[in-house]
């Protein structure tokens, strides 16, 4: 008996081009909204083009970062929302690089996926959007791949990769000295780290994403998705007010190492932990997952997601122009000489 062969497919083999073309159309309406005074054309061609010149900087250095959502992500599927991830996304990039001090111009993403899915797609370009307006830098571009056999069919990957400039004579960190303050803003939640353990403790323990938040009115997961905080108007307004040395975005490592990042070598970090109103669910993940405070800090903001060095004579000044974006700063300590971060207090 013979067998008819039957031809192979890009399609039947589990990648939709014709999808992913009408995918990218509908996506460029969204990446329009998002356009500033250097965007040149729109998403399509085989690369983007982006024009500095309106921009007058004198001596401009780029300054790029590229980062991603982490399993943050598999929260989103459990709890089929995606409208926020995008958010995160942006913000992992664009805080990273206000820490140099420069302004953010042009941002590209990369979503792959098991199977195009465009309702959840065009959630989460939506999102990074709305992220990019917040930060006022442009969509410029991204790449959508479908690749079965390599991601289950609703599993998805998320980077993205942001662009900016900065005077020569202003990239930061510049000038930190002995006695400088350190000043904390707070976070919007977990943001995006964390949560390989997160997901961890909740498997260990039988917790559903779904049930009912133990500290909040919520759901669970919509607590665990809250979006990470976008740092860039109210930062580059007292950057540009010669009112900050450092800067350090608050991400895996927690509060000490990343301050510790932006120290020069023969300064470190005295911090007052107890001056930190920690939020319920640090609290919760801690008692829920027996987790150490030391674990919690090396893992977590912990309630601070981001944090800025200060000469002690501005600091007044500094607390003032925030107040005007609603910013509660947060007092966290000073600069000192020594070969080890001095860690005073506790948080919980």
């Amino acid at each position: 008996m013979a067998f008819k062969k039957h031809s192979i497919t890009y399609q039947n083999s589990g990648v939709n081009i014709s999808m992913g073309n009408k995918f990218v159309t509908n996506i460029k309406k969204i990446a329009k909204s998002t356009q500033n005074d250097g965007t040149i054309g729109s998403i399509g061609a085989f690369s983007a083009l982006f024009d500095p010149k309106p921009y007058n900087f004198n001596d401009p250095i780029l300054v790029s970062a590229t980062d991603g959502v982490g399993t943050k992500l598999s929260i989103a599927n459990e709890m089929n929302s995606h409208k926020d991830i995008g958010i995160d996304l942006v913000a992992m990039c664009v805080n990273d690089i206000i820490c140099q001090g420069a302004t953010p111009l042009f941002f590209l993403d990369y979503l792959a996926s098991g199977i195009l899915n465009p309702e959840k797609f065009s959630s989460i370009i939506y999102g990074i959007a709305e992220g990019c307006k917040e930060s006022r830098c442009s969509l410029i571009g991204g790449e959508t791949a479908e690749m079965p056999g390599l991601y289950k069919e609703q599993d998805y990957d998320l980077a993205g990769f942001v662009v900016g400039m900065v005077e020569r004579q202003n990239i930061l960190p510049q000038k930190i000295e002995e006695g400088d303050m350190l000043i904390g803003l707070h976070s919007s939640g977990l943001h995006s780290n964390g949560f390989s353990l997160i997901r961890r403790m909740l498997s260990n323990l039988n917790i559903n994403v779904h049930s009912k938040s133990p500290f909040s009115g919520n759901i669970l997961g919509e607590d665990l998705l809250i979006p990470t905080r976008i740092y860039v108007r109210q930062v580059l307004n007292v950057i540009q007010k010669k009112l900050v040395c450092g800067i350090s975005h608050i991400t895996g490592g927690g509060l000490v190492e990343n301050i510790e990042r932006t120290l020069p070598k023969n300064l470190v970090a005295r911090i007052n932990l107890s001056i930190i109103k920690i939020p319920e669910i640090y609290e919760w993940i801690k008692k829920t997952g027996t987790i150490s405070e030391n674990e919690m800090l090396k893992t977590f903001n912990c309630g601070v997601g981001l944090v800025m060095v200060v000469k002690r004579n501005q600091v007044e000044k500094l607390i003032d122009e925030l107040a005007v974006w609603k910013e509660r700063p947060i007092m966290l300590g000073e600069v000192i000489a020594g070969p080890k971060s001095d860690i005073k207090g506790s948080l919980f």
